[in-house]
C-alpha cells in the first residue's frame, strides 16, 4: 500500500510495531523518489497514537487520506477454548485501535478539501468462518464503526469507507496456506481460484482513499476473488 500510494504521488507517514520493517519499506518508497516519515508504534497505545498523529501535523499541517491497515489473527481455535483474554487482545488492535486512529486524526482530516478513511477490515466481517470467532468479530465490529462514522462525518466533507479482502498472499495467512487441507478448502470457495497479491489489495485501497470514489462514502468495497457472490 506504501508504494502504490507513494507512485501515486502522496505524500506518507507510516505507522507500525517494527521499526526495521518501516524501515524498509521506507527505504524502498524513497528508492522510487516518495516522501515518507515514520512515527513507530502500535495502536493500541493511545500515546503512540497520539504521537503519530502530531508527527503528521508538523510534517504536513493536514491529513487527506487514513488508511487503518493495522490488524492480528493469531487464533484459530473452536470458540469454547478462546479466552476472553486472547478476544480482548484482537479487539484491541482490530477494532479499538481502528478506532482510535480516526479519532486522533479528526482534527487533521477537517482541514483537507477532501479527506477520506479506508477501514481494511475483512471478507470475516460479514461471513463466519470456524475457529476465528475473534478476527470475526473484531472485523464486524469494524464494518460498523466505518457505517456509524460515515454517517457522522458526511456534514464534514469525510468520507470512510471499508475495504474488505479475502485472503492475501502476506505474513497472516502462510500458515493457512502451506496446509495443504485448508490450501485446497480455501481455494475451493474462491471463485478466481487463487490468493490475492498485496499489490491488488493497494489498488483498491487507493480507489477509496482518491477522488475517483468521492461520492463513495458507508460502503465496502469486496476485494476477494468472487467469494462473496456465492
Amino acid at each position: 500500500m506504501a508504494l502504490g500510494f507513494a507512485a501515486a504521488g502522496a505524500d506518507l507517514v507510516l505507522s507500525g510495531r517494527s521499526a526495521d520493517a518501516l524501515g524498509e519499506v521506507a527505504d524502498a518508497v524513497r528508492a522510487h523518489g516518495g516522501r515518507i516519515e515514520l512515527a513507530p508504534g502500535s495502536v493500541t497505545s493511545d500515546e503512540d497514537v497520539a504521537a503519530a498523529a502530531a508527527r503528521i501535523e508538523r510534517s504536513f499541517g493536514r491529513l487527506d487520506a487514513l488508511v487503518n491497515n493495522a490488524g492480528i489473527s493469531p487464533y484459530f481455535v473452536r470458540s469454547e477454548r478462546l479466552e476472553p483474554a486472547q478476544l480482548r487482545e484482537v479487539l484491541e488492535t482490530n477494532l479499538v485501535g481502528a478506532f482510535a486512529c480516526c479519532r486522533a486524526a479528526l482534527p487533521l482530516l477537517e482541514r483537507s478539501p477532501a479527506a477520506s478513511v479506508v477501514n481494511v477490515s475483512s471478507i470475516h466481517g460479514s461471513r463466519s468462518h470456524a475457529r476465528m470467532l475473534a478476527y470475526t468479530a473484531s472485523k464486524g465490529g469494524l464494518e460498523m464503526v466505518t457505517r456509524t462514522l460515515a454517517e457522522e462525518w458526511a456534514g464534514k466533507g469525510i468520507r470512510v469507507n471499508s475495504l474488505a479482502p479475502g485472503y492475501i498472499e502476506t505474513e497472516m495467512t502462510a500458515g493457512l496456506r502451506a496446509h495443504d487441507g485448508w490450501r485446497e478448502e480455501l481455494l475451493g470457495r474462491i471463485p478466481l481460484g487463487r490468493f490475492a497479491s498485496p499489490a491488488e489489495i493497494a489498488g483498491c485501497a487507493m480507489f477509496l482513499a482518491g477522488p475517483v470514489s468521492g461520492y463513495v462514502t458507508g460502503t465496502t468495497l469486496f476485494a476477494d476473488g468472487g467469494w462473496s457472490a456465492r
